[in-house]
């Protein structure tokens, strides 16, 4: 009998709203495809790629979730790019990676985008539990 596939869960709470739409939907598609799931909170989306990194091989699929608002300064720039980076990296390497990290100009997208609406599409986390699903 083969055994059930180990997804890891790594969400930014940074803006805890989000982060709870994200979670939640994520968690509802694993749970829906009869998968194991293991949440990590982290504070930043910048802390995702690490925390992925050192389990890696620890679980069969991986899911990054979190929000970046831009702001009035470069750090939004930094933090997407890099954080975008490394997951994609990490991907390379032969990883199955859940890209569900909102880059947003405010915080009123982000909160459309995190969850799903009728007849709008899908939320974030779902699409990312979807994407690391589909590789694995």
């Amino acid at each position: 009998m083969n055994r059930k596939k180990n997804i890891l869960i790594v969400g930014s709470n940074y803006y805890q709203e989000i982060y709870d739409n994200l979670v939640e939907e994520a968690t509802l598609l694993v749970e829906e495809k009869n998968l194991l799931c293991h949440l990590e909170t982290v504070t930043g989306v910048f802390e995702i790629p690490s925390i992925i990194t050192f389990c890696k091989h620890k679980f069969d699929g991986y899911i990054a979730l979190g929000c970046v608002v831009r702001g009035e300064t470069s750090h939004y720039d930094y933090v997407c790019s890099e954080s975008a980076r490394a997951l994609m990296d990490i991907s390379l390497e032969g990883f199955a990676i859940g890209y569900g990290i909102l880059t947003v100009e405010n915080y009123d997208q982000a909160l459309i985008r995190s969850k799903t609406v009728a007849n709008k599409g899908l939320g974030k986390g779902r699409v990312a539990a979807l994407a690391c699903i589909n590789q694995i």
